[in-house]
């Protein structure tokens, strides 16, 4: 990203002004240009660090960062991975059993709640209703069963310890003040 074309502009929009008051003004004016362009750059370069901030901020897990190179910032942009990269990286491990739903009348009360899902998210579940021959709500009731039971294990100390080094987590990049 240029940053002359911008240092320009102000500096054009100084002599424009300057011009109205006079050649006093106009000589102020120029001796002022040169200690405001250095302000001027550090000014445009803090306005684009803390847009890169928050644009990572949104991106998250991917990031934006303002590099400077010869006095001129640029951005590089990490998208954040999307399901098909996931899926290439390292294969997902086998699902695990989902418990069965409790039989009719052996729960008490049920209650309505709103699932909002990712359009990707809700095909991959839709599909594995399919695969399991269940209907959707029965498919979500056993994997929310699963999940709780698998935290409710892993807060007790029971969760089964995987082999090799411990991953996953997320990268965060950018600028913090």
């Amino acid at each position: 990203m240029e940053l002359r074309t911008y240092v320009d502009a102000i500096r054009h929009q100084l002599a424009v002004a300057a011009a109205a008051g006079g050649d006093d003004a106009r000589e102020v004016a120029e001796r002022l240009t040169a200690p405001l362009e250095s302000a001027i750059r550090l000014a445009l370069l803090e306005a684009l660090s803390e847009a890169a901030t928050e644009i990572t901020r949104d991106l998250a897990p991917g990031s934006v960062d303002l590099r400077l190179r010869d006095r001129e910032p640029s951005f590089v942009v990490t998208p954040p991975p999307t399901e098909q990269w996931a899926d290439e990286a390292a294969p997902a491990p086998p699902p695990a059993p989902l418990p069965q739903p409790p039989a009719d009348g052996e729960d008490e009360a049920t209650v309505r709640i709103s699932l909002r899902l990712p359009e990707h998210l809700k095909t991959r579940v839709e599909q594995a209703a399919a695969g399991a021959g269940v209907s959707i709500n029965t498919w979500l009731i056993r994997a929310a069963a699963a999940a709780v039971d698998a935290d409710s294990q892993h807060h007790r100390g029971h969760a089964p310890r995987l082999a090799g080094p411990a991953t996953g987590g997320q990268r965060f990049t950018g600028w913090a003040r």
